[in-house]
C-alpha cells in the first residue's frame, strides 16, 4: 500500500479542521491520509487517533481520523486568527513538506491559511502558501494549475492588477508557464502527448490588431514556434469561445493571461470542488479551491467537496507517479 497523503491543518480558526473531518468521514480507507496539526483545534467529539508517525495512518483511517500531533501556542477561536499561532501553522507546513520529501507521505494537501494572522504572528514574508512551497522545496517558478468537471486550466499572471499584465506577461513567462503545464500534463495526469490551449490577451485574440497587437507581435509568433519544435499548442484563441462542451474537447489544459480569464470558467463548472494543483515542486501539492472561510467557521455548514476532491487527486497523481492503475 502506498503512503498516505499530508494534510496540513492550516489557519485553525477556519473552516479548516471541521472539513478535514467531513473529508475523512467520506472518504475514511478510501483515500488514506493524515491530518497534522493541534487535536483541541477539532470539533467536538471529533473520533480522532493520535498516530506517531504516517506509517500508521492506512491501518487507522478506516475507524478513526488520524492526528499526526503539533501543539500550537494558543486555543483556536473560530473566526478569529490568533497571531499567537502563526508560528505553528508556518512549522506545520515545514513539517509536512518534509515528510512528503521523505516519502513518508505520498503528497501534500493544505488546508487554507490566513496571511494576514502569519505576518502579524511570525513576519511571514511570502507573498502566500504557494510561493513559501516552493522556497521550500528549493524551486523558483511554480505555476497554479485549476481542475474541476473534467477542465485544468493555469493562469500565466495570477494576483496582480489588470492594468499590470501587458507588462508583466513577457514571452519567456509565458513559455515557461506552458513548458511547465505540459511537463504536469505528463507527471501527473500520464497523458504522453499534452494538448495546450493558449487564450490571447485581448478581446477577440486582438482581432487582427484591432483590439491589442500583442498576438501579433509575440503570442503567435511564440506559439509557432514552439509547434515547430513539437509541441501541440493552441492559439491564441478568444477567451469567451474556449470554454464551451465541444470546445473543452479539444485540447488537455488551457492556459489562460490572467487571474479571471482562467477561474471564472472553472468556478462556474465546479464551484463546490475545484482544486489547485502547484505544477513545478519536486513533491505533490494540491489544496481546496478557497480560503479560510471566517464567516463560517465553526458553524458545521462548510462544504467539503473541494478538500474531498483535492485529496482525491492527489492520491490518483501519486499512484500515476508510483506507476500504478
Amino acid at each position: 500500500m502506498s503512503a498516505p497523503i499530508a494534510l496540513s491543518c492550516g489557519e485553525p480558526a477556519g473552516i479548516g479542521p471541521e472539513i478535514a473531518v467531513k473529508a475523512w468521514q467520506a472518504l475514511r480507507a478510501d483515500c488514506p491520509f493524515f491530518w497534522v496539526g493541534d487535536p483541541t483545534h477539532l470539533p467536538p467529539g471529533t473520533p480522532f487517533r493520535e498516530i506517531s508517525g504516517p506509517a500508521e495512518a492506512n491501518a487507522v483511517c478506516a475507524a478513526a481520523f488520524p492526528v499526526l500531533p503539533h501543539r500550537f501556542a494558543a486555543p483556536a477561536r473560530p473566526g478569529e486568527a490568533d497571531p499567537r499561532n502563526a508560528g505553528d501553522v508556518i512549522r506545520v507546513i515545514e513539517r509536512c513538506v518534509e515528510l512528503v520529501r521523505s516519502g513518508e507521505a505520498s503528497a501534500l494537501c493544505t488546508a487554507p491559511i490566513h496571511k494576514k494572522a502569519l505576518i502579524d504572528g511570525a513576519g511571514f514574508a511570502y507573498p502566500g502558501h504557494t510561493e513559501f512551497l516552493a522556497a521550500l522545496g528549493g524551486v523558483e517558478h511554480v505555476v497554479m494549475m485549476l481542475v474541476g468537471a473534467g477542465l485544468r486550466v493555469v493562469p500565466a499572471t495570477i494576483h496582480i492588477a489588470l492594468e499590470d499584465v501587458p507588462r508583466r506577461l513577457t514571452p519567456a513567462l509565458l513559455e515557461r508557464v506552458i513548458m511547465l503545464t505540459a511537463a504536469g500534463l505528463r507527471e501527473n495526469f500520464a497523458i504522453a502527448a499534452p494538448r495546450i490551449a493558449v487564450a490571447g490577451l485581448n478581446p477577440h485574440a486582438g482581432e487582427g490588431g484591432a483590439m491589442g497587437r500583442q498576438e501579433i507581435e509575440w503570442i503567435a509568433p511564440l506559439l509557432e514556434r514552439l509547434r515547430r519544435e513539437g509541441m501541440d499548442v493552441l492559439g491564441p484563441l478568444p477567451a469567451d469561445t474556449m470554454f464551451h462542451t465541444r470546445a473543452r474537447a479539444g485540447y488537455d489544459a488551457a492556459v489562460c493571461m490572467y487571474h479571471d480569464q482562467a477561474l471564472i470558467p472553472v468556478k462556474t463548472l465546479a464551484f463546490d470542488s475545484g482544486v489547485n494543483v502547484t505544477l513545478g515542486l519536486p513533491f505533490l501539492r494540491t489544496s481546496p479551491d478557497h480560503g479560510t472561510a471566517f464567516d463560517i467557521a465553526g458553524k458545521g455548514i462548510a462544504e467539503a467537496g473541494s478538500l474531498i476532491a483535492a485529496l482525491e487527486l492527489a492520491r490518483d497523481m501519486a499512484r500515476r507517479r508510483a506507476g500504478q492503475s
